[in-house]
């Protein structure tokens, strides 16, 4: 009799080959990029330091596809991006010490974003490992510890024959639900000595399905057919987990309006009779979900944000579902259950009765209504305007990447996605550099759709050097840079609290005549001109800068009533 664990999976013929008769001088960084290539990488991000040169160096032997930003940050934030848009772990190849540290804000917001990130560091020589002090450039006494706060898993080579079970395991890691960054750390001398470890052949991984719990669903299922008034909040789980269509099904056969966070957005039709749309900074729509006597949370842990920060509190029976298990029931009592969002409305939809419910169309109907009447009051009709304007200029499938700036809050709220997975924002961690570079990884993924960046004029200068790589790379994003002089919502912030604000204005360049010195083509745009000119930049090939000088304001907060 055969059982399961004695079947082994035969090398080829090439495979065979390959190995017996590696090409000759290889070294450790061969092993890095064959490895990648054995789990099926085709492009890879990064900046070169001297302790990484062994990969580097490796590059050039291999076919990956490399993509080198200028900034570590940067180039983790178009990995990011990339991860997002193919669903794929996107390799992320830093050097030691400042060029590793550099990348943890863009770390931080794959993490938050569940995005899968690869990033592979070298280190300081073996001697130097163990924080023995030895002086080595660019040491620290513990490089793994400054990330094992921020990535899912970290793991320490120490020699060449680990090198290809350490990024597999990490590859896995990285694509196991939920998905996010982890980080590899190889020394200098392990990626540059020369090697007898065979060449890398194969390394396909599986990561394992999250599936829900059987008694769990079944519950689930018959609280939201017995419920008078369900509801469900959909957020960046369903996207991540495509499933979008699975989510429509069940909204559709319980009669339950759906909202969807921030994370979220394109996770249900914009205008369907039971969108809610995504208006979560807003007390009408936080009324509305703490009414419900059965509420269905999917793929969101309910923080400050999905929460009208942390002001929402159900009254009704709450289910969530989350893949991370750290989330679940982190902010509220719940029937948690721990799964992919996929499979879990998956089996909903199989236990789950048909509800009729008339009056559902009707009360999201009267619930939007109020929404529009309480922005009405406020007199914001140029940044409607200018949201509509963007929205008009960009095709249907194009995806967005917006960055932590006024016009990007708005969106949050205001914009239709139009598509699951197009819109993408910095809102997971919340810093500052995000739109541009992440839309450059997001060219280098899909070429057949012009991506759109959005920026403020304080953010635009966190990542102005990334038109160097657009250019290079001949990358199609347009960027939108919304410049009112200095970070504007700060501005905001500290009016409000203070009176008036400090250390928020900017002293900033001509961002045309800035754009055009590195070759990209720029345009300044008014509110009044800037769906055509945004229309234009994008269905031109390769990057494009276009500026728009406008003041925009925030729509008046609800928490604090």
């Amino acid at each position: 009799m055969t059982h399961d664990h004695d079947l082994v999976l035969r090398p080829t013929a090439d495979q065979t080959e390959a190995a017996l008769n590696p090409p000759p001088g290889r070294n450790g960084g061969d092993l890095v990029v064959e490895t990648l290539a054995g789990l099926g990488a085709t492009t890879v991000f990064g900046l070169p330091g001297q302790h990484a040169l062994g990969m580097f160096d490796a590059l050039r032997r291999s076919d990956l596809r490399y993509i080198g930003l200028r900034v570590e940050n940067n180039a983790g934030f178009a990995a990011d991006a990339y991860g997002r848009i193919t669903g794929e772990a996107a390799p992320l190849l830093l050097s030691t010490g400042p060029g590793a540290l550099t990348s943890l804000a863009a770390l931080q917001e794959a993490r938050a974003a569940s995005a899968p990130v690869l990033a592979i560091s070298s280190q300081v020589p073996t001697a130097g490992l163990g924080g023995g002090r030895h002086g080595y450039l660019h040491e620290l006494p513990d490089q793994a510890a400054s990330f094992r706060g921020v990535v899912k898993s970290v793991h320490t080579v120490r020699t060449q024959s680990q090198i290809p079970s350490a990024i597999a395991e990490a590859w896995t890691s990285a694509l196991t639900v939920p998905h996010g960054p982890v980080w590899v750390e190889i020394p200098q001398d392990v990626l540059l000595a020369e090697t007898s470890v065979p060449q890398v052949t194969g390394g396909d991984t599986l990561p394992g399905d999250l599936p829900p719990r059987p008694e769990l669903t079944a519950v689930a299922a018959d609280l939201l057919t017995r419920a008078e008034r369900p509801a469900i909040i959909a957020g960046g789980g369903v996207v991540r987990a495509d499933a979008s269509g699975k989510l429509r099904q069940l909204a559709e056969r319980l009669q339950a309006p759906v909202v969807t966070t921030f994370g979220g957005k394109g996770a249900f039709p914009w205008t369907h009779p039971l969108s809610l749309q995504s208006w979560l900074e807003d007390r009408h729509t936080t009324d509305f979900l703490e009414d419900a006597d059965v509420l269905l949370v999917v793929g969101s842990g309910l923080g400050e944000l999905s929460s009208n920060y942390h002001t929402f509190a159900p009254r009704g029976r709450v289910i969530q579902i989350e893949a991370d298990l750290g989330k679940l029931e982190s902010n509220h009592p719940a029937l948690g259950i721990h799964a992919d969002a996929r499979l879990a409305l998956q089996a909903l939809l199989e236990t789950a009765d048909e509800r009729q419910d008339p009056t559902a169309p009707e009360r999201v109907r009267a619930l939007l209504d109020k929404v529009r009447g309480r922005i009405a009051s406020q007199d914001l009709t140029l940044e409607q305007d200018v949201l509509a304007a963007v929205r008009a200029a960009l095709p249907k499938n194009a995806p967005s990447f917006w960055d932590m700036t006024i016009l990007a809050y708005w969106a949050w709220s205001a914009f239709d996605a139009q598509a699951p997975n197009t819109m993408h924002s910095a809102q997971g961690a919340g810093g500052l550099g995000y739109g541009f570079p992440a839309a450059l990884g997001a060219a280098a993924a899909d070429p057949t759709h012009p991506v759109l960046a959005v920026s403020g004029d304080g953010g635009a200068l966190y990542s102005i050097a990334e038109l160097a790589t657009a250019r290079q790379y001949g990358l199609n994003v347009t960027w939108l840079i919304v410049d009112d002089g200095g970070y504007g919502i700060l501005r905001e912030y500290m009016t409000d609290a203070f009176g008036q604000p400090t250390a928020t204005e900017l002293s900033r360049p001509d961002y045309v005549a800035l754009a055009e010195s590195f070759g990209v083509p720029g345009v300044r745009t008014s509110p009044e001109t800037l769906e055509a000119d945004l229309a234009k930049a994008l269905a031109a090939p390769g990057p494009s800068v276009v500026v728009l000088p406008a003041v925009l304001r925030m729509f008046a907060p609800t928490h604090l009533d």
